[in-house]
């Protein structure tokens, strides 16, 4: 009988397909989204169309996101992320050389497409390739992968902009990564070859005992044996058979993805507000960025160890609290100090929240065939980050700041909220069929 595999040879059997080139990618994508905006300007937009091209990514992402379910579903988790890979070069040529904004929007809008792509295809291998108890920790560190990639991304296009003096050394940056990524993906170690292997040598041993008995009657259909995959549902239909775990708990991962949104805008706006410098902001922005960073790992074992709950539930809970106790200190005479102690904590919060939205959405896809539902979930959690920032500034504009961070704080108790109540309902230990 073969002996159950430990996290850290489960861990590091997906580094070659999976962590190496999420690395990749997001160092690629996180040198050249500070580059956008500078793109666009320098084609003649202004402040306000600047932001909408750059809002192309988050957008490509959304409508990117169920068509990657389908095609995922279709030809399978490598050669979607090989193809997204490949495609988002398309876009980063048109950063290059983009006649006009028009151009430009597009080719952002491709790089958000095959972002989705490239997400899901390594979340759907994820959830059907990790075992249950390794799970949390293995989708917590492919989010600190990303992260990773995110965090340095921007300050390697610094040192490559101040060395060749053109913004288009960080679109280059991102299509060496992307190739690079790629030929990871392609030629490195394929532990889905590994994985299927044991299972058929795990087939052959089978006991007799397991296998359908002989009833005598005759075969009127194909035979499907115990643990083979079920053909796929489809995409709209997986929305519909799945519509009541979407609408309960796929809301409250939403709530989640817009305070983690929310977070990029609310801080650097209050520390403006109490006249703070630039490098005064950057500074505690980053702190609290450390933070949540150095947190990611610990996220996963919480939630193998002592369950999902003991994790999403303390994160919105410490964002909630920093974003309310935030919204009355603006005028407190040591605004300063509560605005720096609070982003830490807000950071403490995110950085439990890591890999929690995969997470979840990894143990309530039906095993056999994730895509497709991944495709909802994602499309859920990426409106709630989406529309975030939208409501924060819409609020701060008709009251005040304070009122519309209050609001901030006031969804992440709505959150936590949903996630106490769905979270027991939906999620097991096992997982689903």
């Amino acid at each position: 009988m073969a002996q159950p595999e430990s996290a850290k040879h489960v861990l590091l059997r997906f580094a070659p397909m999976i962590y190496g080139p999420t690395v990749l990618f997001a160092l690629g994508e996180g040198a050249v989204i500070p580059l956008i905006p500078i793109l666009a300007v320098g084609l003649g937009a202004d402040l306000a169309l600047s932001g909408l091209i750059a809002s192309m990514l988050v957008i490509g992402q959304l409508c990117g996101n169920i068509p990657a379910g389908w095609l995922v579903a279709r030809i399978g988790e490598r050669l979607t992320m090989a193809g997204a890979g490949t495609f988002a070069l398309v876009g980063v040529v048109g950063l290059v050389f983009s006649p006009s904004l028009g151009v430009l929007g597009a080719s952002v809008f491709i790089i958000g497409l095959c972002a989705a792509a490239f997400g899901l295809a390594r979340h759907a291998f994820m959830t059907t390739r990790v075992p249950l108890p390794f799970r949390a920790r293995a989708l917590a560190l492919l989010g600190g992968s990303f992260r990773l990639g995110m965090f340095v991304g921007p300050f390697l296009a610094a040192v490559l902009l101040s060395v060749t003096g053109t913004s288009a050394s960080a679109a280059w940056c991102f299509a060496v990564c992307l190739v690079a990524s790629v030929l990871l993906v392609l030629l490195g170690p394929d532990p889905e070859r590994a994985v299927q292997q044991t299972e058929a040598e795990a087939h052959l041993t089978r006991p007799l005992s397991q296998f359908p008995a002989d009833t005598g009657q005759p075969i009127t259909g194909s035979i499907r044996l115990p643990g083979e995959p079920q053909p796929p549902a489809g995409v709209f239909r997986t929305m519909v058979r799945h519509r009541r775990v979407l609408s309960r708990l796929g809301l409250a991962a939403a709530s989640l993805s817009a305070l983690r949104s929310a977070r990029q805008v609310v801080l650097p706006l209050w520390g403006l507000s109490l006249g703070l410098d630039a490098t005064s902001i950057s500074l505690v922005v980053g702190i609290a960025g450390a933070i949540d960073f150095a947190l990611f790992y610990a996220s996963g074992q919480i939630m193998d160890r002592f369950g999902r709950l003991w994790a999403s539930l303390p994160a919105m809970l410490l964002m909630g609290a920093g974003f309310l106790a935030l919204a009355f200190t603006h005028d407190a005479d040591d605004a300063a100090m509560w605005f720096a102690m609070l982003a830490a904590v807000i950071g403490v919060g995110n950085g439990l929240s890591s890999g929690i939205l995969m997470t979840l959405g990894a143990d309530v896809a039906p095993q056999h065939d994730p895509a497709p539902f991944l495709g909802s979930w994602r499309t859920l959690t990426d409106a709630g980050g989406a529309t975030a920032p939208v409501i924060f500034s819409a609020l701060a504009a008709v009251s005040t700041l304070s009122i519309a961070t209050g609001a901030i704080g006031g969804i992440a108790l709505l959150g936590a909220l949903g996630f106490w109540r769905w979270v027991p309902m939906f999620v097991s230990r096992t997982p689903r069929n």
